[in-house]
């Protein structure tokens, strides 16, 4: 082989490792989707360094259009999702992240969640620092529209340092995740108004003028759920009125003990999450 031709393989040879390296980081952002009939589900990286104590990924959710599935807490119907990472390898811990959900009213009642697609951040925390982790999931939830269907989805991606094509994608819907206040700082006060097994509960909080707000309230535990809390009209400059029964305490809970509740409010754009003592 002359000198030429050994100067256009050595090319070829560059291109062809360029052309493979390029691919494999492009598979390494997402992982493939796993499919039904209605939905499917899929894990995206984020942009990793060298270095980071945690890892960003996150879990996709696409619906057909009209479908929608359910926040960590979905109102008066609907099954929450259900992640497990056993299997994953060189995880110490994997935290998923809810966006903001929205409320959809229909004659089933108020419910909590995403319609046609989603990201649930997941912050990532590697066994061993500075290794890759490969992240395993096993996915349990539903998807609706005038029904609702059990869904389930398992998927598999190795994380690591490294840019990602889905990182603006995922830093938004890190940006959708209520972010953490006190009381105080969101001026928000709740109350007992009476007395009985299902005590009415008043909420006053700030709001900027002309904005929507929402509130959602959920119990110490899962085993609560409480009624979505309605909105009262008209409030003073500057504030929103919610009100809701404290109903749906599992059985034995005293309607007059200390209740230690967990508020969701969105304005607009902006979410925010805090935890308050309902004496």
């Amino acid at each position: 082989m002359n000198d030429i031709h050994r100067s256009l393989w050595g090319i070829l040879f560059a291109c062809g490792i360029a052309a493979i390296s390029g691919t494999a980081g492009h598979a390494a952002d997402e992982s493939p989707w796993s499919e039904d009939i209605r939905s499917a589900v899929r894990i995206v990286a984020g942009t990793n360094k060298v270095g980071d104590a945690k890892l960003r990924a996150g879990i996709e959710i696409k619906m057909q259009p009209g479908w929608k599935t359910y926040w960590r807490y979905p109102g008066d119907s609907g099954v929450p999702p259900q992640f497990d990472f056993s299997g994953s390898e060189n995880l110490k811990t994997a935290t998923v992240l809810y966006p903001a959900p929205h409320l959809f009213t229909d004659e089933t009642g108020q419910s909590l969640g995403y319609k046609e697609r989603v990201i649930f951040p997941i912050a990532v925390v590697p066994q061993q620092p500075g290794k890759p982790v490969r992240l395993r999931l096993k996915i349990d939830y539903a998807v609706c529209e005038k029904l609702c269907v059990p869904a389930e989805g398992r998927a598999e991606l190795m994380l690591g340092a490294g840019n990602s094509a889905h990182n603006s994608e995922l830093s938004a819907a890190e940006e959708r995740v209520p972010k953490q206040v006190t009381a105080t700082q969101a001026g928000l006060t709740a109350r007992r108004v009476n007395t009985g097994t299902k005590p009415l509960v008043a909420v006053d909080l700030a709001a900027p003028a002309g904005q929507p707000v929402a509130l959602f309230v959920e119990g110490p535990t899962p085993k609560w759920a409480l009624p979505i809390p309605k909105p009262v009209r008209p409030a003073p400059a500057g504030r929103a009125q919610f009100s809701f029964e404290l109903d749906g305490s599992p059985p034995g809970t005293d309607p007059k003990g200390q209740v230690d509740l967990t508020f969701t409010v969105v304005t607009g754009d902006r979410a925010v999450e805090l935890k308050t003592r309902l004496d």
